[in-house]
């Protein structure tokens, strides 16, 4: 069982603890990390996409934020991002190669698997210059059914307007944008 801290508005942990399953289920505020890996390729600047495996409870088959994960109880917003990035895709990275871009705060309701899955989260956004290559990465099976590159404009667009199979929000690929073009 994986047991989430309940947040305020503000994403500060209220004291009080819920079991994943059970957060879904009732649309209880929680933490999440979401990781986007860059990395410029003859001056072409991609983003990094997971398609997640389709026994996943949310959003199976669709592509998805390079790395992302719920924050167990008690630990923080940059652990828990390495700890899915060394998990997800087995690599290993430092906290201070993590760059800060935002923070979103959504909710939604839908159907999945025949069950309504309601998600109500507090999530910080971090860009990870990393370039390696596809085969480089060592996928957790469980979660994740392959990755691939794309030019991080193609992103946008598709995701604009539905053009691949996925559950990425426009307004977290623009969270991105400064931090990425600053570079």
């Amino acid at each position: 069982m994986e047991y989430l801290d309940i947040v305020d508005e503000n994403g500060v942990p209220t004291g009080e603890q819920i079991e994943r399953r059970i957060a879904h289920e009732q649309g209880i505020r929680h933490r999440t990390s979401h990781v986007w890996l860059f990395r410029k390729k003859n001056d072409e600047l991609q983003v990094l996409l997971q398609k997640r495996c389709l026994q996943k409870d949310s959003f199976p088959g669709c592509y998805d934020i390079s790395s992302a994960g719920h924050i167990p109880a008690g630990v923080d917003f940059i652990p828990s991002a390495i700890r899915e990035l060394k998990e997800e895709l087995g690599i290993d990275v430092l906290p201070g190669e993590l760059v800060y871009c935002g923070q979103r705060k959504f909710t939604f309701e839908q159907q999945f698997h025949g069950k309504l899955f309601k998600d109500c989260q507090i999530s910080n956004v971090y860009l990870l210059w990393k370039d390696l290559e596809v085969e480089e990465f060592k996928l957790q099976e469980s979660e994740i059914e392959e990755v691939i590159w794309m030019n991080f404009e193609e992103c946008i667009e598709k995701v604009t307007k539905n053009q691949i199979p996925h559950c990425i929000f426009l307004e977290e690929l623009q969270i991105l944008k400064p931090k990425i073009y600053s570079v």
